[in-house]
């Protein structure tokens, strides 16, 4: 790398005279300047900077899916960006402490201000939003009539725009699909698999049944409870049902792609699977740290403003605590767990499978 001709100055790399003197306060306009304006400022334009790194990331990470294959090589720079990510949304998780430094009476000297300016004008956090997979046909009913009505025209064509391509949840479900579901001439995986779910099904109910510390009323209702567990083994494995649930909202991800990730994270120490792995348990935090910030933010409004309206004119906290659970992205993910084994009860993969594989999985 060839050095710079022109001397660079920090002040100046930075610009720092834009950023520095970018903090107007509304309050000054009508009188005494509110004090915790200022932080209430820089708190949200810092949020902006790192929403600003995080797309720029995500950007990156969606180019490398859209293309027909995804290499290995990508696949470890992919991974690393996606880390980065979540670093970030540590970052911006632990950044609400700084704003709950503000009392609520302090936050009121000024919030009258701002209206009807609100966080759902943020167009980087919509389009985060959008990038992942979180569209408007996912969003509670609220959501969905009040995604753009508060933006102007260029920022919802723009949006709408962006809700047209691909994001990284459909991008992901295609490189999913992709995996061959592991029917290999004698080597029926599936079937020996749901042979063992059966088994440990059947064990939890032999300890249920067994349990003399469970009353009849317990017990019944824990026996309800696994059946539960053994509909949703049954929908896994049989295409109509899945779909039956599917459309319930009980799965966003298509069958094959859900077969295909539980395989992955089974078999997560097969050094095949280890960066494939990696990249799911990626977008497992990402989601995990985006519920997170939506909670702390909803108890954060709560404890500025309790029943109060938010400025935007949503119902505030109460609003807030629905998308909580409401808009999560990679659930799939989450709820995996339910049909994991043991290591101990999973089918060993035979030598010439393990070859199959390794060269069938090059291409992903």
């Amino acid at each position: 790398m060839k050095k710079n001709v022109d001397p660079c100055y920090y002040g100046d790399y930075l610009q720092l005279d834009k950023l520095l003197s970018a903090q107007h306060l509304q309050s000054a306009k009508y009188g005494e300047p509110a004090h915790d304006e200022t932080l209430f400022i820089i708190v949200h334009q810092v949020y902006e900077l790192w929403f600003k790194q995080i797309l720029h990331e995500l950007s990156s990470v969606i180019d490398v899916f859209s293309a027909q294959q995804v290499k290995d090589q990508q696949l470890t720079t992919v991974v690393h960006r996606l880390k980065r990510v979540i670093s970030i949304q540590g970052l911006l998780n632990d950044q609400i402490s700084v704003m709950e430094t503000m009392s609520p009476q302090e936050f009121l000297a000024f919030r009258d201000y701002l209206v009807p300016a609100s966080g759902f004008q943020s167009i980087q956090f919509k389009m985060l939003e959008i990038g992942l997979g979180l569209k408007r046909e996912f969003r509670i009913d609220f959501d969905k009539q009040s995604f753009y009505n508060r933006l102007e025209q260029k920022d919802r064509d723009f949006l709408e725009a962006l809700e047209k391509k691909d994001s990284l949840f459909e991008l992901t479900q295609r490189w999913l699909e992709r995996l061959p579901l592991l029917e290999f001439d004698d080597f029926k995986f599936w079937a020996l698999y749901r042979q063992a779910t059966d088994k440990m099904l059947a064990s939890d109910e032999a300890i249920i049944q067994g349990n003399p510390t469970l009353s009849e009323k317990d017990r019944r209702q824990e026996l309800r409870e696994l059946q539960s567990t053994r509909d949703t083994f049954a929908a896994l494995w049989d295409e109509q049902e899945y779909s039956n649930w599917q459309s319930q909202g009980h799965f966003r991800l298509s069958q094959r792609a859900l077969l295909a990730a539980l395989f992955i994270n089974q078999y997560n120490e097969e050094p095949l699977f280890n960066l494939p792995y990696q990249f799911i348990t990626c977008l497992t935090e990402i989601d995990e740290k985006l519920t997170i910030w939506r909670y702390r933010h909803a108890m954060m409004v709560q404890r500025m403003l309790g029943g109060k309206i938010g400025t935007g004119g949503s119902s505030g906290h109460e609003y807030l605590k629905r998308t909580t659970e409401s808009n999560r992205i990679f659930k799939d993910f989450f709820n995996m767990a339910t049909f994991m084994l043991p290591k101990a009860a999973l089918p060993e993969l035979p030598a010439n499978v393990k070859g199959q594989l390794g060269f069938v999985m090059v291409g992903l």
